[in-house]
């Protein structure tokens, strides 16, 4: 095994500080800003239905009920969306992995900027992205990107130094030259080459490719139910509000958006703080299969007596309780775990581009479970005008509690635990099959000589502050040794 940089492993023991939450901040912000684009589709839907089409029931406008968006265009619209998503996630996740995380995280943000301001509804979400792209434009790349995937360990440590207040550079050092002392004595070689096998290799199917399946596979099955529970709304809102036609198209849209925020108060954000406290003793598989578990429960409340009593009973609490419930145990659970094991199950190198595509399978669950649900839950008998007749709400709600449950068995049966995983370990497994796949090189570290003239560059970099170290720009490539980029 390979040893460890130990900037990393001080990265890992540093106290919470305000790196940590400011770095908390930027991920939340990039997260709000996807999940409002998605998310303000339907009050949106609502007004380009009044404002862009013949009011219900009549052809030529002289019907008295206010225009309705018609089914192909709002499965169109949310077609499209997130038919970008998909693209976005493959495309950004993989030059995250190319060159870098931050410079991808800022060219995305400047992309939803320009994306979202042609309308005041849509404009609201540039605001939060415009703020984070300048908070994450000054912090420095990821130190494990920089250690592991540039290879540069002299520019983690002083990126890191300059952030965390309470790193202690020169002790860093000189653990890393004790660690070198008891090693064999450098010898002059050249500098290995990268890992020699790519994304989709059979080395990568191998090692990671099980890996890679539990999550994209986890990530598409739960974004089946949790959007089409989001259209399942109007279904809930609709007789606690005005009907359509006695109010404006502002105050339509803005009882959608209330009832959405409703929601979100009293189960989609306490399910996170849930899934907050529970994540470090449960685990992350533990906390996955709870999550499905209870969702599926939950459907299957509403599916059950659907047709017997729920629909005429929409108003009851019991109905908006089961319904805030599944949002609850979406995120306690997948809806969580899903974004936190691809970051955690794959080496540096690899990882945006895992995360990217396992997110890109979730969004093709997305479309599959907005669209889908949209024409399913038609009754046979009784279809919406624009609409197919469907297998009526009963048997789509069944329909979306069986995915839950296979997203439950797919957990078991292939998803790792990572609440004790280090991070280091994804790469000390990939040098340890380096070294027996390709005669001893070790892909990760480089040779002894390599590290030993990198540890001398440290030793001095550790005698000035974090300050001085940044505007100093001294860097030693551990591709060419005895290169110095200045």
């Amino acid at each position: 095994m390979a040893p460890r940089i130990r900037v990393l492993a001080a990265l890992d023991q540093a106290r919470t500080q305000y790196y940590h939450f400011k770095a908390i901040v930027i991920a939340g912000m990039g997260l709000f800003t996807d999940s409002y684009d998605l998310f303000c589709i339907s009050p949106v839907m609502k007004i380009f239905g009044r404002v862009y089409y013949a009011p219900s029931g009549s052809v030529d406008g002289s019907g008295s009920g206010p225009g309705v968006t018609p089914p192909a265009v709002v499965s169109a619209t949310v077609g499209v969306a997130l038919l970008g998503a998909v693209a976005g996630n493959v495309v950004f996740g993989a030059l995250g992995d190319r060159v870098g995380r931050r410079r991808v995280y800022g060219a995305c943000l400047l992309l939803m900027c320009a994306d979202l301001a042609w309308r005041i509804i849509l404009m609201a979400g540039a605001v939060p992205a415009a703020l984070t792209y300048y908070w994450r434009m000054s912090m420095p790349e990821t130190a494990r990107y920089t250690a592991l995937v540039e290879r540069d360990v002299v520019k983690a440590t002083n990126d890191i130094g300059r952030v965390l207040a309470d790193l202690d550079l020169a002790a860093v050092a000189e653990e890393e030259v004790a660690a070198a002392a008891l090693s064999p004595p450098p010898v002059t070689t050249p500098p290995p080459p990268r890992p020699s096998y790519g994304l989709f290799s059979r080395r990568f199917v191998r090692q990671h490719g099980r890996d890679l399946f539990a999550c994209a596979a986890a990530w598409f099955l739960l974004d089946i139910p949790y959007y089409s529970s989001t259209l399942f709304q109007s279904q809930i809102y609709r007789p606690w509000f005005p009907p359509a036609a006695k109010v404006n198209a502002f105050q339509e849209a803005f009882n959608v958006a209330k009832f959405q925020a409703v929601i979100a108060v009293a189960s989609t954000i306490p399910g996170y703080f849930a899934a907050m406290l529970l994540i470090e003793r449960a685990g992350r598989r533990r906390l996955q299969m709870a999550g499905f578990l209870l969702m599926a429960v939950f459907l299957f409340a509403l599916a059950g007596p659907y047709d017997g009593y729920w629909r005429d009973h929409a108003k009851t609490a019991g109905y908006i309780v089961l319904y805030s419930l599944t949002f609850f145990s979406a995120n306690l659970g997948p809806n969580t775990t899903t974004f936190i094991l691809p970051a955690e199950l794959f080496p540096a190198r690899f990882r945006s581009t895992c995360h990217g595509l396992s997110g890109a399978a979730g969004k093709l669950g997305a479309l599959v479970g907005s669209i889908g649900f949209l024409w399913a839950s038609q009754q046979k008998d009784g279809a919406a005008a624009g609409h197919l007749p469907g297998i009526g709400m009963m048997y789509a709600l069944f329909v979306l509690g069986g995915i839950c449950l296979l997203g439950l068995a797919l957990t078991y049966a292939f998803t790792p635990e990572t609440m004790t995983r280090s991070l280091e370990e994804n790469e000390s497994s990939v040098q340890a099959q380096s070294q027996v796949g390709d005669g001893g090189s070790d892909a990760g570290n480089g040779s002894d000589g390599l590290r030993f003239h990198e540890l001398n560059v440290l030793m001095e970099a550790a005698t000035k502050s974090p300050v001085s170290m940044a505007s100093s720009h001294l860097s030693m490539s551990p591709i060419l040794p005895h290169r110095m980029s200045l």
